[in-house]
């Protein structure tokens, strides 16, 4: 039982990471707001991919009828960030693969 009580015993100690001038950072002192994954379309791209959903849905229905409320595109940043890091963790191993959960940047 004790075994299972120590393997389940979730420890909270936060260690400080330290940068290049010596200054101690916890998760706490800094300020970090998400990136968001996706980000709305312009306006521009609304008529195009609106169609484009919209007839992909209905298939063989031309009854139908869709409403498109919000239309949303990957952010280019969250995607450069998610490539950069993915390729930098893979190292020389070319066969492992990484998924990005969350990114967030420094207010």
């Amino acid at each position: 039982m004790s075994i299972f009580k120590n393997m389940l015993k979730k420890n909270k100690q936060v260690t400080p990471v330290v940068d290049e001038t010596g200054e101690e950072y916890s998760a706490e002192a800094c300020n970090y707001q998400p990136l968001p994954a996706y980000i709305e379309a312009s306006p521009e791209e609304y008529s195009l991919v609106s169609l484009i959903a919209a007839s992909v849905a209905a298939e063989d229905r031309p009854d139908s009828q869709f409403v498109v409320k919000k239309i949303f595109q990957r952010n280019p940043e969250a995607k450069e960030v998610s490539l950069l890091a993915a390729s930098i963790a893979t190292g020389m191993n070319e066969d492992s693969q990484f998924i990005v959960r969350k990114i967030a940047k420094k207010k």
